[in-house]
């Protein structure tokens, strides 16, 4: 695999994953004052099952941590990944984490 960076494209509303200068793959998102709702996840056909999504959710959790940004995981993905990671629980607000059942791990 070669490097790999996920960027912030707030002109298309969503962050992709840049491969070689390509768009490998991007996750929609809608912002709010502080918050960003993660809509929509989706890799090119060629890069399923190599890890591609699971690097642009965790790139794109990481930047918001960083700008300070809160995260409403509305797309299944997302909520999926945060509960195998459950350290990243913290970038939802507490009071919407019941709403996304990311309390439960993926195992249960």
């Amino acid at each position: 695999m070669t490097s790999q960076q996920a960027r912030d494209n707030p002109q298309r509303n969503r962050y992709e994953l840049i491969e070689d200068g390509d768009v490998t793959g991007f996750i929609e998102y809608s912002a709010g004052d502080g918050v960003l709702a993660l809509t929509h996840t989706e890799v090119g056909d060629a890069f399923e099952g190599k890890g591609y999504a699971s690097r642009l959710v965790k790139d794109t959790l990481d930047d918001a941590r960083v700008r300070g940004l809160a995260i409403l995981p509305e797309c299944t993905y997302v909520q999926q990944w945060i509960r195998k990671h459950p350290d990243y629980r913290t970038v939802v607000p507490e009071n919407d984490r019941g709403r996304f059942d990311l309390e439960r791990s993926e195992d249960e």
